[in-house]
């Protein structure tokens, strides 16, 4: 077990490095302990063109590569481990790597979420090669283009919306002939002439070699099985927060399992526990987004620290 440290960032990707920059800079000589999967979703994305600051465009990876330097520059420590327990009972704070336990006076809570994916090893093969789980990120690539959106929720139909500003088609493919989506957001996508409609079917297989040239249909009525060719594929079945950790200790969304922060702070329900990036934001979920809560996070959590010393200061005075 290690001394007490100021701060301990939970997590690997936009939050979480721009959360430890800010804390480095303000001398609490952070540990991110970012998983083994850091990067977080941005390792799966090819090209990055709507981040300020990268004029040309750059590779999901390497903007993570940047970012985890630039925090590393000013004294960042970094554990390339995943969590497995913690403990915000009482402070210090404590985190598990197994069996080695590291303390801290706050923690940030970075961990981001997880895109559904569809299970099939073909799908995983293009990532980033004409397979995309974000419109708002990739949407622009397929100007001209025909793209196949898999989902039957808001997020899908809103997404083959966004997407037809681009493409010259989009076809929504959905396994039932009932939507989740509202009716209103139905409507919509049915009143787009761009937009177009394979109810009761299933993607089974992601064709191509490279990038996407189509992908293999299966009737989940019939059986049948039909290929429909397509430059892009959006998978649109929703993103599960990586809070599996944190449930049963901090205020969470008890349908979705977004963690849940006061106001327009990244507090917790727990007084030196801070929220930062996807883990607690399922509206925008943008590298940029989860940037600025980072940010937040760590301002929040250097304050909080600030404000933490100052009373214990205060207390030693007022008893002697």
């Amino acid at each position: 077990m290690e001394d007490v440290r100021n701060v301990i960032v939970i997590g690997g990707g936009p939050a979480g490095y721009t959360a430890a920059l800010y804390a480095a800079r303000a001398n609490l000589e952070p540990l991110v302990i970012e998983g083994f999967n850091w990067g977080g979703q941005l390792m799966i994305t090819s090209d990055v063109e709507n981040y300020p600051g990268y004029a040309d465009g750059v590779l999901g990876p390497a903007m993570m590569q940047d970012f985890r330097r630039q925090a590393e520059r000013f004294g960042t420590t970094f554990l390339t481990d995943d969590v497995t327990r913690v403990d915000f009972s009482e402070r210090p704070f404590r985190v598990w790597v197994g069996e080695d336990e590291h303390r801290a006076d706050a923690v940030i809570v970075a961990t981001g979420a997880t895109a559904r994916q569809l299970g099939l090893e073909s799908e995983r093969s293009l990532q980033g090669r004409g397979v995309s789980y974000c419109a708002t990120c990739d949407a622009a690539f397929f100007r001209d283009k025909t793209v196949v959106v898999v989902g039957g929720g808001d997020s899908a139909m809103e997404e083959a919306g966004f997407i037809a500003r681009f493409a010259s088609k989009v076809v929504v493919v959905h396994r039932r002939e009932e939507f989740r989506a509202s009716p209103i957001m139905v409507d919509r996508a049915r009143a787009n002439e761009k937009i177009e409609f394979r109810l009761d079917k299933s993607v089974v297989e992601v064709l191509g070699e490279g990038s996407v040239m189509g992908v293999r249909l299966r009737d989940t009525v019939t059986g049948e099985e039909s290929i429909l060719p397509t430059d892009g594929l959006f998978v649109a079945i929703g993103h599960d927060p990586n809070t599996g950790l944190f449930v049963d200790q901090l205020d969470h969304d008890p349908e979705t399992g977004y963690l849940i922060t006061r106001g327009k702070s990244t507090e917790t329900n727990v007084p030196g526990v801070f929220a930062a990036g996807d883990v607690q934001d399922h509206v925008y979920r943008q590298a940029v987004t989860a940037a600025g809560s980072g940010c937040a996070a760590a301002l929040d959590a250097e304050r909080w620290l600030s404000e933490q010393r100052h009373a214990s200061v205060t207390a030693g005075v007022a008893i002697s």
